[in-house]
């Protein structure tokens, strides 16, 4: 089991749920936001994208939204001294690379856990919800205004590791492919393709690439582009994949290759067992992720594959669900067995990290292709090395439980028709934005329980 760093300190200082301005990390702006436009004392409300303008610790008292550009940076705090250096060795460590380290938290979804759990009236609820500030989940680098804060926490956790002698791994979600998100619409980020997006993309990288090597003594862990690669399995036939298949491709290959340079240790997203784990699309998958691997010349920082990020599929279902019909590979675990030994073959000796946060409940899906806020579910495993097969290295949580998977305004330009299904939770929010309801649904559906 994982060893989780304690934030308390951090938590302490943030300030109480105000209902004139929004808290530290809430939603203070963006197309169709109806909530506060300003900031409590310490925090200054700093544009994120068209949709989400988030309050980020900084000087001013209060503000309003300010949209700056992407190669801008938002006010940078640390709690210690930067340390430089040239990164860590270009040699990686054998073995599972979690092993031996505490998973730093995250404070941005820490401090969104504490104030959702305070504006909850059951004290029993509460008390659980509060309890999931304490679990780590990986941090989303989805916009560049979002990169000096991964510093932050590269700083803060520098300081840990320090202070407590323990080992700390930062984990976080390298997302703003150009024309990301190719088949849907909700998460659609930040760059385009026809606008500069690979330039842009490249910067975005070397940003991050910059803030890690500054902190060689911290151990970072990646998921590389959610929905990335697999869009580029099974849906070319929509104009928007076929397009960004090239781009998509160099841009992976960039991140891969920059991040190795500074020792992170990736694993490239892959879908899940009811996308990619069908007869047809499996092997073509693992001849992509093969492909993948070894244009980032096979460096072993490649670690593997992350499998069921943001989704709801068990690891190892008691029984397959009706709606995996057809599908020997009805769950993460057969899908992660399936796939292995065909990367092996194909010169990929990949391992693999599952996300659990969400996939306590099971048998709740009209269809497996639903994907925006499914009613019923609950948090499920905690992140732990300790897993059924020797190909997964840990079960984790990489999507911040509670944040939206998508709006189900059919108004919003981000509007997703998934997200207006009978089986997805409605009204809902805009991607990435807080949930409030949703939260209170998996913590009360946590299996285990909370």
């Amino acid at each position: 089991m994982f060893k989780f760093a304690s934030l308390l300190a951090f938590l302490s200082v943030l300030p109480s749920i105000s209902y004139a301005q929004s808290q530290v990390y809430g939603q203070c702006g963006g197309i169709q936001w109806g909530g506060p436009t300003t900031c409590v004392s310490g925090s200054v409300c700093t544009y994120v994208n068209d949709y989400y303008s988030q309050c980020l610790p900084g000087s001013a008292t209060s503000s309003t939204s300010t949209r700056s550009t992407t190669s801008s940076t938002s006010t940078r705090t640390t709690t210690s001294t930067t340390t430089t250096g040239t990164g860590p060795t270009s040699t990686p460590a054998a073995g599972n690379p979690f092993v031996g380290y505490d998973v730093f938290l995250n404070p941005y979804y820490a401090a969104e856990v504490k104030a959702a759990a305070a504006a909850m009236t059951d004290s029993s609820l509460a008390a659980k919800a509060a309890s999931v500030a304490n679990i780590p989940s990986f941090f989303w680098l989805d916009t560049v205004s979002k990169v000096p804060t991964l510093g932050t926490f590269l700083s803060n956790a520098t300081a840990l590791q320090t202070s407590s002698g323990k080992k700390q791994i930062v984990p976080i979600v390298v997302y703003d492919l150009p024309d990301r998100d190719c088949a849907a619409k909700a998460s659609n980020g930040e760059f385009s393709i026809a606008n500069g997006g690979q330039a842009n993309y490249y910067n975005y990288i070397d940003q991050i690439v910059a803030q890690i090597k500054q902190y060689p003594n911290v151990r970072v862990v990646a998921v590389i582009e959610p929905d990335s690669l697999a869009n580029l399995v099974t849906n070319l036939n929509v104009a928007k994949c076929a397009n960004a298949q090239t781009t998509y491709k160099t841009c992976v290959t960039y991140a891969l290759q920059q991040l190795a340079s500074v020792g992170v240790y990736m694993y490239m997203d892959a879908g899940h067992a009811g996308w990619l784990g069908w007869p047809a699309n499996i092997q073509p998958a693992a001849s992509l992720f093969a492909s993948m691997y070894k244009s980032a010349n096979s460096s072993p920082f490649v670690r593997g594959l992350a499998t069921n990020v943001a989704n709801y599929n068990a690891l190892s279902a008691a029984s397959p669900d009706p709606i995996t019909q057809g599908n020997s590979n009805y769950d993460e675990l057969h899908y992660i067995q399936a796939l292995g030994p065909m990367l092996a073959s194909a010169g990929f000796p990949a391992q693999f990290v599952v996300d659990q946060g969400r996939s306590g409940q099971q048998n709740l899906r009209n269809q497996w292709g639903d994907w925006c806020n499914i009613k019923g579910a609950g948090f499920g495993t905690r992140p732990t090395t300790s897993t059924p097969s020797s190909l997964i290295d840990a079960i984790v949580w990489v999507k911040p439980g509670g944040e939206s998977d998508g709006t189900s305004n059919s108004s919003s330009p981000r509007f997703d028709s998934t997200c207006s299904l009978s089986d997805a939770t409605q009204p809902a929010p805009e991607a990435g934005t807080w949930f409030q309801t949703y939260f209170e649904t998996l913590v009360s559906k946590a299996n285990p329980s909370l």
